[in-house]
């Protein structure tokens, strides 16, 4: 199927596009405002179905909403009944259609003259009504304040908040392109209205909004991975801020508490999945000697070889694991148990360790004990 994509170099064009490009047995056509128009009437020839996503969103002349949206879906029709082609057509509209200000009525007269083309020709007509749009590629300053807050603070720069109470509508780029691409399909979502939809819509105040956006951040200095529940909005609102990074601050820097035994350093933590770290340790140097009431953790030794005891506390017999970075395996420390790992290779041994809670200070659940004797030491 060769598919038309109008305003196909915008933040939806360029996503629907990517995804396309994906797919078996699809031509795209793309068709920007740099275009030459003729191609326009030569793609209507011979597309199967079309993408219109070109729109004026901040013209320069308040005439130019009406030409940009409605003039140029006209075009679109016009060149399809010449050739006598009924392909289905998906329009993005937007929920301020039914705003009474000239973009609103620029949209509503595109969706109510495609609506009227279909109805004259038979060719099915998708009329989609965006909230806001959110993700990667979506221009900050533009049209979008969760492009604009992403960029911003991502650049340590300022940014406005009129209102924090007001509530906003927000749909996810990926959650579109799975229903634009459910339509080519011919399976949109139509409300009572007739009008189609994305089905998935988060709702939050613009306060909650930035409120997430600073604490992502913050996440580069306290390690705070945010809440990544799957269809959430604080793992799409993420994914959506870390596309902002300059690309001179893709990476940052982690404390390592260093000595003569080697090192320890916290790569992340989280509120309710504990923390990750890095446990360097020199050769013939052994760590731990300690037994925890609650705190778990898992061991994976990824480079260097290692010797793991194990003795449950209170009693005598001593389990011994050899394991090394030359095959990867867990190794669960189990509450109520003195451990100790040693580095028993040549080479500095480092381990990776999640542990099931986040280190306090306060209450660290370390009791020190040797694996070798039954001798309890508080500390």
């Amino acid at each position: 199927m060769k598919v038309l994509v109008t305003g196909a170099n915008g933040f939806l064009g360029k996503n629907l596009i990517a995804e396309l490009e994906r797919r078996e047995g699809i031509t795209i056509l793309p068709f920007e405002q740099e275009t030459p128009i003729a191609l326009l009437d030569a793609y209507c020839a011979e597309c199967g179905f079309v993408y219109n996503l070109a729109g004026v969103n901040r013209p320069k002349n308040v005439e130019e909403f009406m030409e940009g949206n409605f003039g140029f879906a006209t075009q679109l029709v016009e060149a399809l009944e010449r050739h006598g082609n009924k392909c289905p057509i998906m329009n993005a509209s937007s929920i301020h259609a039914e705003s009474d200000n000239p973009y609103g009525k620029s949209k509503k007269a595109g969706e109510d003259m495609l609506a009227a083309y279909g109805i004259r020709t038979g060719a099915l007509v998708y009329n989609y009504r965006f909230p806001n749009v959110f993700g990667k590629w979506c221009r900050p300053n533009y049209n979008s304040a969760v492009a604009t807050f992403c960029h911003n603070i991502a650049h340590d720069l300022p940014i406005q908040v009129n209102d924090s109470s007001t509530v906003m509508h927000l749909v996810y780029i990926d959650d579109v392109v799975e229903e634009l691409v459910q339509a080519l399909e011919g399976h949109p979502h139509v409300d009572g209205r007739g009008y189609c939809f994305v089905p998935t819509i988060h709702v939050a105040t613009l306060g909650e909004i930035v409120d997430l956006l600073y604490s992502f951040r913050d996440s580069r200095k306290n390690l705070m991975i945010p809440r990544l529940e799957e269809g959430s909005l604080e793992k799409k609102l993420y994914s959506t801020y870390l596309s902002y990074l300059p690309r001179n601050r893709f990476s940052y820097p982690l404390e390592m508490h260093e000595d003569a035994r080697g090192s320890f350093t916290e790569i992340l933590k989280s509120v309710d999945r504990g923390q990750v770290s890095v446990n360097i340790t020199r050769p013939g140097v052994k760590k731990g000697n300690h037994w925890h009431h609650t705190k778990n953790e898992k061991f994976v030794v990824v480079s260097g070889k290692a010797l793991i005891r194990f003795r449950k506390h209170g009693e005598d017999e001593v389990v011994e694991y050899h394991v090394s970075g030359e095959k990867l395996e867990v190794v669960d420390i189990p509450t109520g148990y003195v451990h100790s790992i040693e580095n028993v290779g040549e080479t500095d041994l480092v381990t990776l360790i999640w542990g099931n809670e986040c280190f306090d200070p306060g209450r660290p659940d370390t009791m020190q004990e040797e694996v070798d004797g039954k001798e309890r030491q508080n500390g």
